[in-house]
């Protein structure tokens, strides 16, 4: 009873709201910003190789690699995976879409994430929605709802899902055992995560930093050889896309399951866009100009979409095995890539799929670190701390155990929430984000290197850091 009910309040909120608010927003940003995905992409790739002018500091490539740990993850295996088998071929081409509008948000979000930033008590950058909603709106009780809603977002419905994403990989190998084997698996994982987080920011970071890259890297190389592989089928593939995102018929007759639905709700959960999650990773990068954390994460999106969930479509729609609506999740991806790999296949993406559930295990426990120290206002305890840790390992654990389809619709709901809070705030506070943009690309054109001052744009909030 609690599973349809669940979903018929996921359903709702996705199709009626969040659909209008995260694309109706998308869209007014890349008008008011003048198509920066384009415009700026050579000034994003600039701004990622930056180096602090603290050399202890967290670098924009830091902050980038702790947000993209979040976003990139079982999602873009397992959910890709399941919104082809049940939306078909013209789900990867809204997913594009969803990415190219989403990235503009990303910009504004991040951006205001940085002017609005604290410095904390240990001398770090801490910031994101919650702190721009109580600096800009004075409304500390909204702000502390949206981080609730985070933590209960990320710590609990987002980790449970990975942690069950990740032990459903092994489900084709014989030594699994519905019985006992997600178990196992969760508690050697819920171990290895609370060693990460037990050694606080710092130590995920340094994690994040090292597995993200490599594993991303990989997962294209591979995707590549496998498309190599079956290039014959690829014409085929991209004009199904196309052919099938346009079926009109389809998308009103049955729209939760259409191409375009599918495609929105897990390019939605993909890449995470004007939820309000990677700005508290962008708030601790150190950068001379806010713009430039905002376009490092605006290429967040296109990492996390265009690369990596692009990878996994072309895998699997070239192989030949036609996708059904039984084989959604790792079962298709799985017999795709051995179709095209043989053995290697599967074992290849069963440990991709370890690799990007862990990090994103621990991309979403850093957020929570920020949510936490705001709603304290200051830095918990480190006894409150340890506990915290500790039971988000729990989760873990019981998340590979639970049922799939209910964690999907509790991860829908809890993600809608935010973007509920998030949206309307930053579309309120877009002004301020759109005279730093001004500001920013004022210097550039004087051939200067981008330094922020809020007397630039007229902003009489006192800040930490850009006064």
């Amino acid at each position: 009873m609690l599973g349809i009910i669940i979903d018929s309040i996921s359903t709702f909120m996705y199709s009626k709201l969040l659909v209008i608010l995260l694309i109706g927003a998308g869209i007014y940003f890349t008008i008011r910003t003048k198509l920066p995905q384009m415009r700026l992409f050579k000034d994003a790739c600039k701004a990622v190789v930056e180096k602090p002018e603290d050399e202890n500091g967290v670098s924009s490539f830091q902050a980038l690699m702790v947000s993209t740990a979040s976003r990139v993850g079982t999602g873009n295996i397992i959910g890709v995976s399941s919104a082809i088998c049940i939306g078909g071929f013209g789900s990867v081409f809204w997913m594009w879409i969803i990415a190219i509008i989403g990235s503009a948000s990303a910009l504004i979000e991040s951006t205001l994430a940085q002017i609005y930033k604290r410095k904390g008590k240990d001398g770090e950058c801490y910031g994101g929605p919650a702190y721009y909603i109580e600096a800009a709106l004075h409304c500390r009780p909204l702000a502390i709802i949206f981080c609730i809603s985070m933590i209960a977002t990320y710590a609990f419905g987002f980790n449970m899902l990975a942690s069950y994403n990740l032990q459903s990989t092994f489900s084709g190998f014989s030594f699994y055992d519905v019985k006992w084997t997600p178990w196992i698996i969760g508690g050697i994982l819920a171990v290895i995560t609370g060693w990460c987080l037990l050694g606080g920011g710092s130590r995920i970071i340094k994690v994040t930093s090292t597995l993200v890259p490599a594993m991303g890297v990989a997962y294209i190389l591979i995707s590549v050889i496998v498309m190599i592989i079956n290039r014959a089928y690829l014409p085929v593939v991209f004009s199904k896309i196309i052919s099938e995102a346009f079926d009109f018929k389809a998308i009103f007759g049955a729209f939760a399951g259409s191409a375009m639905m599918q495609g929105i709700r897990r390019g939605l959960y993909s890449n995470e866009a004007g939820i309000g999650s990677a700005p508290n990773a962008s708030a601790s990068a150190q950068v001379s100009h806010p713009i430039k954390q905002g376009l490092v994460q605006m290429l967040s999106v296109f990492i996390d979409t265009l690369l990596l969930c692009t990878a996994t479509a072309m895998m699997c729609l070239s192989s030949g095995i036609a996708p059904a609506q039984e084989l959604q999740g790792a079962p298709w991806v799985q017999a795709a890539l051995h179709e095209s790999l043989g053995n290697f296949g599967p074992l290849f993406i069963t440990v991709a799929m370890v690799l990007f559930a862990f990090t994103t295990l621990l991309g979403n426990c850093f957020y929570c670190d920020n949510l936490l120290n705001y709603i304290h206002k200051g830095q918990p305890s480190k006894t409150f701390m340890k506990g915290f840790r500790i039971v988000s390992a729990l989760v873990v654990f019981i998340g590979a155990g639970m049922e799939v389809s209910m964690l999907w619709n509790i991860s829908d709901v809890l993600m809608g929430v935010m973007a509920l809070i998030n949206i309307p705030v930053i579309l309120i506070l877009s002004n301020t984000a759109l005279k730093a943009l001004e500001d920013y690309e004022k210097q550039k054109k004087n051939g200067e290197n981008p330094v922020f001052k809020t007397r630039n744009i007229g902003l009489e909030y006192e800040t930490d850091y850009w006064s």
